[in-house]
């Protein structure tokens, strides 16, 4: 139990983001094409079942964000489905507005699927591109006006 008006300890952001994926390989490749990320020399072991599968890790060179996509051994088929509990989705950050048109742009020409831009003003102004990894693992763009 916390003491009233604590804070909580600090943290320095999201390090990194760990989907489980049908094929580690094919998922490696889309997402080093889609966000540009630089796969490290090693594959990496699960926590407390180290004998169980690996992680590949991507780094993005540009915010320190680490994806860590996992195979299991034990793997369970299926499709990604954010109505389950667990994981919704991912959302990166964009400066700009226009960044999102540059991103809508950039997914076209790698084939993804997306949205298009979608601007809302309710329940607060923001603008979005929605997207889907190959497990289906919605992905988002956003930006949020000051």
């Amino acid at each position: 139990m916390s003491t009233p008006g604590a804070q909580a300890p600090a943290t320095t952001g999201v390090h990194h983001f760990s989907p489980t994926v049908s094929d580690v390989e094919a998922s490696a490749d889309w997402y080093s094409r889609v966000f540009g990320l630089e796969r490290l020399p090693a594959t990496f072991p699960h926590h407390a079942d180290e004998e169980g599968g690996y992680a590949v890790l991507l780094a993005d060179p540009q915010t320190d964000l680490f994806i860590g996509l996992h195979s299991h051994r034990a793997h369970v088929d299926g499709t990604f489905d954010e109505r389950r509990t667990g994981l919704d989705h991912l959302a990166w950050g964009v400066a700009e507005r226009g960044d999102l048109d540059t991103w809508a742009t950039w997914l076209d020409g790698l084939g993804v699927a997306h949205s298009g831009v979608i601007d809302k003003g309710e329940p607060i102004p923001y603008s979005t591109v929605v997207f889907r990894d190959p497990d289906n693992i919605q992905l988002e763009l956003i930006h949020l006006p000051a």
